[in-house]
């Protein structure tokens, strides 16, 4: 009797892979902005703000909220790497077997909304943080919105690479 041969991976388009390192790259100008802000260097907050971003508790909070974006704009490597569809065979007990698709699906989708409408709240709210008149104005305000437009891209491309990989794994 002979088994089956698995069926082969079709890998990802040029394009995928492409966007999914943009958005590893489009997490960078922000994480950077925000590590300046944590090792003292005065990045235009002034007023109450000035006073608020300062000390050990801002300095571990922007640590860890750099960290974890980065490592979440990383996991969008997934969508197009062979890691997205088998467990590595050197995690103790899973390696090697198949990621279901709907899962990684449905986590990056809900990955991508979020994202999406937080920068949407962000940057749409009436009254929100970006009118708050502490926050940097004149060239830092400009340095500011340049090292965080980069993450306008964030939602849509994980929402894009979403969707091929689901075609890519539904036509595996």
């Amino acid at each position: 009797m002979t088994l089956p041969l698995p069926k082969a991976r079709i890998a990802a388009p040029r394009w995928a892979v492409g966007a999914a390192w943009a958005t590893v790259l489009c997490t960078v100008p922000s994480c950077g902005w925000r590590l300046s802000l944590a090792c003292g260097v005065d990045v235009g907050f002034t007023g109450r703000l000035s006073s608020l971003y300062t000390g050990t508790s801002i300095k571990v909070y922007v640590l860890l909220l750099s960290v974890t974006s980065q490592a979440a704009a990383c996991l969008t490597l997934a969508l197009v790497k062979p890691w997205g569809e088998r467990v590595p065979r050197w995690v103790p007990g899973l390696g090697g077997r198949r990621i279901p698709p709907l899962v990684v699906v449905i986590t990056a989708a809900v990955g991508a909304i979020a994202v999406m409408a937080l920068c949407a709240a962000i940057t749409l709210a009436p009254n929100g943080p970006l009118d708050n008149p502490d926050f940097p104005h004149g060239s830092a305000g400009v340095i500011m919105d340049l090292c965080y437009a980069p993450l306008l891209a964030w939602g849509p491309l994980v929402a894009a690479l979403t969707i091929a990989y689901a075609r890519r794994r539904r036509a595996e």
